[in-house]
């Protein structure tokens, strides 16, 4: 199994906190990406792509002193375009020909979410917190039936489902459903669409509906997506206390 990190991005919201790449705030005395190298070393990742962009010689200072697996970094130079461009820039992670887990890097978690991601039943996997909480920046899982029908910060309301949870932003996917990625970056990127998330690209997949798609419920596991001051907040208050022992 190889995983994909995505670490390029700024973090203009976090104030003056944003001053460094969010994967490198500390939490514990551990920052976000020693803390994600010890989780994949766990679970027995064999390598391990980062695409990094901003402030990217210290990213890189940080896995030359945590990396316990090989780690390959591809640099993506646009990286205050959408998070798109950095998916497709570490596409050929995406066609290694194995597994791929593929992750945000400005989460704090339990390790055990990894674990219950990589070791899912589900060949291509995502994770899914049913405690939504409201508005447009959590990007929401649509079920219907078993099934993830819709992917978004705002859903299409004219696809029906059972329920929405909010996605962990880590996901894994098959190498027939990480080659079909890829590609769709290329074809964004083609379009002159690298404004876009990279979520849409993986939206697409699911409506293309090419590929057996299925998730884990985490909503008893602790984690945060780090985007506001706040979020900084409530990882050392709230989740950082939970995951201590982990």
């Amino acid at each position: 199994m190889d995983a994909l990190i995505l670490a390029a991005g700024v973090g203009n919201r976090l104030g003056e906190l944003g001053d460094r790449p969010k994967s490198l705030l500390e939490f514990g005395g551990h920052s976000l990406l020693a803390r994600h190298l010890d989780a994949l070393a766990r679970i027995g990742v064999a390598r391990l792509t980062v695409c990094v962009g901003y402030r990217h010689e210290l990213l890189a200072a940080e896995i030359a002193r945590h990396a316990q697996m090989p780690v390959a970094t591809v640099l993506n130079p646009d990286f205050r375009e959408g998070s798109v461009r950095s998916l497709w820039t570490a596409r050929e992670a995406l066609r290694s020909g194995a597994e791929v887990l593929l992750m945000d890097a400005d989460v704090l978690y339990a390790p055990a979410l990894l674990k219950t991601l990589a070791d899912s039943r589900h060949a291509n996997c995502f994770l899914l917190d049913r405690d939504l909480p409201p508005g447009d920046e959590p990007v929401k899982i649509c079920v219907r039936d078993g099934r993830i029908v819709e992917f978004r910060k705002r859903p299409d309301p004219a696809i029906p489902r059972d329920f929405a949870g909010e996605s962990v932003g880590f996901f894994k996917f098959s190498p027939g459903a990480a080659a079909e990625l890829a590609a769709t970056t290329e074809r964004y990127i083609a379009q002159r669409r690298q404004s876009e998330a990279y979520e849409e690209a993986i939206r697409d997949l699911i409506l293309a509906d090419t590929q057996a798609l299925g998730f884990e419920d985490i909503t008893s596991t602790p984690w945060i997506e780090i985007d506001f001051p706040d979020d900084v907040r409530r990882a050392r208050e709230d989740i950082l206390p939970r995951i201590a022992h982990d």
